[in-house]
């Protein structure tokens, strides 16, 4: 994500290394770069001058302390300005006091917005939300089907008519039997266009009047740049939306979206969605985008994901195998599955100070797991939960049922136990409690 943007930033900032103060000269040629940088991520063009004026103006005002170089100082004023430019602070889901909570679900054709649905489904639902969802796309073809499989695979219900072609009637009975049935949320999809047309904005906002939302959720292609946020304002203009969802970032986005839609539509971006998977969901913090965009990782964001996905129970279990040294075959098969619902390979390294850049010209697949899940398939039960007796006839035998070379079956083998050695050391370290109660617990790693 924003890999082209990121490098070119962190190549404008090299212009005041080695300088011994900010002048007017080198904040200038450093602001000239920022902004290129800016315009060929398909920012707002008014966006991007505003913003690097206001951060030229900042960095002329302020006095360079001992400890601190002009470079760091100046990558400090285009993080807080790069964070208050996309809207300062996350804001979350109105919820409604009485009733079912109401959400409108609004968006072009092929932006993911159908896709978005079952993720927010399961998002509200981990939270403790009863959800049902409404098909209210009588158009696209196998539009309520592709909601019928999302709404199977979160378990949630979803209220459809299969021989009606009237939206606002299909939604006003989905409210019906979402209060009947004593639902927290209604979560409202609705048909979109291949591009903005009249006949879309007037039925949608027909829809709106009827149904009286209580969240209207704009969802747009990051990667289609600047026309996301031109798309936003039109759709604004006619429904006056809570909040923005961006899709597809794991793809080849350039960052204009998350940068411009805040300052042009005046509405904050609420979620972020990275591929298809349905946990691949994470709210959008504006702080936490800005440090991804200059290269310094998102380990907040990690850290939320990985609470989504791990059982604390789990976590508690596997930190009593650790400690005994008990960790088996089993134990790292079941973590694998863990990390690969976190979402793109590529995007969850990203998320480690200092990898983005590493991992630039990197191709990560998600498929990078499938050869350690062969080998370890193609042990017996009793393999898996005593790899001792892992010998060289047995080793063979594996390495052939998972069609890998013997060599790779070695060194998963011993990777493993160099990983149960160094797990154990670390929890030995931490004392009585070990890791200090696992995964279940929020983490803040910039707590002093």
């Amino acid at each position: 994500m924003f890999e082209s943007l990121s490098t070119k930033i962190e190549g404008a900032f090299r212009t005041l290394k080695g300088e011994g103060q900010i002048t007017e000269i080198n904040v200038a040629e450093t602001m000239k770069e920022i902004r290129k940088a800016l315009l060929e991520a398909d920012v707002n063009y008014k966006v991007a001058k505003d913003f690097t004026n206001k951060v030229k103006e900042e960095a002329l005002g302020q006095k360079i302390l001992i400890d601190v170089k002009p470079g760091q100082l100046l990558v400090k004023i285009v993080f807080d300005e790069l964070t208050r430019l996309m809207g300062g602070k996350n804001e979350g889901i109105r919820f409604s006091k009485t009733g079912p909570t109401i959400m409108l679900i609004a968006g072009l054709q092929g932006s993911g917005k159908t896709t978005f649905t079952g993720k927010i489904a399961r998002h509200l639902k981990a939270q403790g939300k009863s959800v049902m969802l409404a098909a209210c796309d009588v158009y696209r073809p196998a539009a309520i089907e592709q909601l019928s499989v999302l709404a199977e695979q979160v378990k949630v219900e979803v209220y459809k008519e299969l021989d009606s072609k009237n939206p606002v009637q299909i939604a006003l009975n989905a409210i019906t039997q979402a209060k009947k049935l004593n639902k927290d949320v209604l979560i409202i999809d609705t048909a979109g266009r291949l591009a903005v047309d009249e006949q879309m904005m007037n039925e949608i906002a027909e829809v709106k009047a009827a149904v009286n939302p209580h969240e209207i959720l704009f969802v747009v292609d990051a990667m289609t740049g600047q026309d996301a946020v031109n798309t936003a304002k039109a759709f604004n203009d006619r429904l006056d939306f809570d909040g923005v969802v961006l899709t597809k970032l794991d793809g080849d986005t350039r960052g204009g979206a998350a940068i411009s839609v805040r300052s042009v539509v005046d509405k904050p971006i609420k979620f972020i969605s990275t591929g298809e998977k349905m946990e691949a969901l994470d709210l959008f913090y504006p702080d936490r985008m800005a440090s991804r965009i200059l290269g310094m990782g998102d380990v907040l964001s990690l850290v939320d994901r990985a609470q989504m996905i791990f059982d604390e129970q789990e976590a508690k279990r596997l930190q009593s195998k650790i400690r005994k040294n008990e960790l088996d075959f089993d134990d790292f098969y079941s973590q694998l599955q863990s990390i690969k619902k976190m979402g793109n390979l590529k995007d969850l390294l990203a998320m480690v100070p200092g990898m983005s850049k590493a991992l630039k010209d990197i191709d990560i697949s998600d498929d990078a797991f499938k050869h350690v899940e062969a080998i370890i398939q193609s042990m017996t039960k009793e393999e898996r939960r005593k790899p001792e007796i892992l010998n060289g006839s047995r080793r063979k035998r594996i390495a052939k049922g998972a069609g890998r070379e013997l060599k790779e079956v070695n060194d998963l083998i011993r990777q493993f136990e160099m990983m149960k050695k160094a797990m154990k050391q670390m929890n030995d370290m931490q004392g009585p409690g070990g890791a200090g109660g696992g995964i279940g617990k929020r983490i803040n790693p910039f707590k002093r």
